[in-house]
């Protein structure tokens, strides 16, 4: 899914192997190209192209699916206009070159991140002089230093073991670790695969960590403002459409069918990201300092990408940020 943290500045050279339409504008209204990724928040977006959303709401808006880096190795390339990333990778895809402006927050992180342990092991306490397999350098680094702040501990109780996330279930199975940390379906796969195993920590008790974000660049910002504005109502018309239970069915069958997988399936992650509404924006882009507000997430995520080398110094937050279509709406 998403969350490659420092192996985006690796990344940025990869070429993208998709063919692009070489149009901007179909007549006299401007393409927005969209990259987008296998996350729930995300992949609601397919309930308005299948809809036909964005055509009623008067704007181009064409979408491109990628695996979550090639989707931001295509917009530091410029192949797209904006990219759906988390707040934590918009910096350091921003510090290799090609900084974004998050325009609409489509939701947090609520439960989909997880530290996963094997049976014996009940609470993160029992962690203490353990080891704990994650990727290094991502957000589920950050999100096992939140879970072990909580319970009084620290990374210095834990032995961390630099696995590839995809490679987690397989660590845990074998006894190699007695913890990961993941997000969906790892996470899941573990839980299934490990007879006994289950999620001690989860990002809905660190709601906020992980905001999931679409970010378009300056020149595109710039150039179409009320196109974005469009694109950004269109959002909330798909919150308020998946928060009616009438139309539940309908959007998990579009939804899964992008994921391949079933709806049965497919539910639990859609309920792992908490989608926000303009009012859930609203409140999450007032400034702050703590996780309700994604400007003190923002700063968090920094931080840690300071201390672990993603890049030397801290950057800009407010240069990511851009609440005004948000705030303009009503």
């Amino acid at each position: 899914m998403r969350h490659p943290g420092l192996l985006i500045s690796f990344c940025i050279a990869i070429s993208v192997t998709l063919a692009w339409p070489a149009l901007v504008t179909a007549g006299d209204k401007p393409i927005l190209k969209i990259g987008y990724s296998d996350w729930p928040g995300w992949v609601a977006w397919d309930v308005a192209v299948q809809n036909g959303w964005f055509e009623e709401a008067g704007v181009d808006a064409r979408f491109f699916w990628y695996d979550y880096v090639k989707s931001m190795d295509a917009y530091a390339a410029g192949k797209v206009d904006a990219v759906c990333m988390t707040n934590f990778d918009a910096l350091v895809t921003g510090e290799s070159g090609k900084p974004g402006k998050g325009i609409v927050i489509n939701d947090y992180s609520n439960g989909n991140d997880m530290v996963v342990a094997r049976k014996g092991i009940e609470s993160v306490v029992d962690l203490k002089g353990k080891k704990v397999g994650l990727e290094v350098g991502l957000l589920e680094q950050l999100l096992l230093r939140k879970a072990l702040e909580q319970n009084g501990l620290t990374e210095a109780d834990v032995t961390v073991v630099n696995i590839p996330t995809d490679k987690t279930p397989l660590a845990l199975k074998a006894g190699k670790v007695d913890a990961i940390v993941a997000w969906q379906p790892s996470s899941g796969q573990a839980m299934s695969q490990v007879p006994g195993a289950k999620a001690i920590f989860t990002s809905a008790d660190v709601p906020g960590l992980i905001y999931d974000m679409l970010f378009v660049s300056e020149e595109s910002l710039q150039q179409h403002p009320d196109e974005w504005k469009k694109v950004a109502q269109v959002w909330f018309r798909v919150v308020a459409y998946l928060q009616d239970p009438a139309n539940r069915a309908d959007a998990l069958k579009t939804m899964a069918k992008r994921a391949k997988m079933s709806p049965q399936e497919y539910e639990p992650l859609l309920e792992g990201a908490f989608l926000l509404d303009l009012a859930g924006n609203k409140q999450a882009y007032q400034p702050g300092d703590d996780l309700t507000s994604v400007y003190g997430s923002t700063k968090l995520s920094d931080t840690f990408n300071v201390e672990g080398g993603a890049y030397q110094d801290s950057q800009d937050i407010d240069a990511y940020l851009f609440p005004d279509l948000v705030m303009s709406l009503e």
